[in-house]
């Protein structure tokens, strides 16, 4: 267990929110909760400022330095639930990860401007969204890039069962080349069918 960053024995500490991959056609939406440890990662920025080089090194050191859980959402329940819903349960299941692990009270960062208070039912934990809060919460940031780098080591090891979608490029992203494997090759099971292309491509 990492102790957090304001001090042994601490009686509350926070923990930051984030989530990768709503907006793609394929694949889990991922949610990452970070509560820093005493030697916080330099340079923690949103995930999508950093190189893919340097968002390697520091999900590392996130994970070595920080407590921190993920929860993946697959698509079969993103279908189920819809995509908000299932971001905000992702959010909810890391974050009863994470606060599981740790003594004392928590707050929770999110990044956005929603949080699942009243939204989902696990959700027990004060909250506050943040407009842009990766790049402005050290917390918030660490949690970005854990997120997306498990995201994207999902959608590459994917990519090699579906060889024909590009995944390994684009995570699952409706660019020109997944859509037009989704023509020719039609939906695979890690494909979101509620989402208007798998929809179409689904009645071809």
């Amino acid at each position: 267990m990492i102790t957090p960053k304001n001090e042994i024995g601490a009686r509350s500490y926070v923990i930051g929110v984030d989530e990768a991959g709503r907006g793609p056609l394929a694949g889990p939406v991922v949610a990452a909760a970070v509560v820093l440890g005493d030697n916080v990662p330099v340079g923690l920025n949103d995930s999508k400022k950093l190189s893919a080089k340097r968002r390697a090194v520091l999900d590392k050191e996130i994970r070595q330095t920080c407590g921190w859980a993920v929860a993946v959402i697959e698509p079969e329940e993103i279908d189920r639930l819809n995509i908000f819903q299932a971001t905000m349960e992702a959010m909810t299941q890391c974050v009863a990860d994470l606060a599981g692990q740790m003594s004392g009270e928590c707050s929770v960062l999110i990044d956005g401007n929603m949080t699942p208070q009243g939204r989902r039912p696990g959700w027990r934990w004060p909250a506050r969204a943040i407009v842009g809060g990766d790049g402005i919460e050290p917390a918030i940031s660490a949690a970005s890039i854990i997120a997306k780098e498990w995201r994207d080591r999902m959608m590459i090891e994917a990519a090699q069962a579906h060889p024909h979608y590009g995944w390994e490029r684009n995570k699952g992203y409706g660019t020109a080349e997944h859509m037009e494997a989704l023509r020719l090759h039609g939906p695979t099971p890690l494909h979101r069918k509620s989402f208007a292309p798998v929809a179409q491509a689904t009645l071809l």
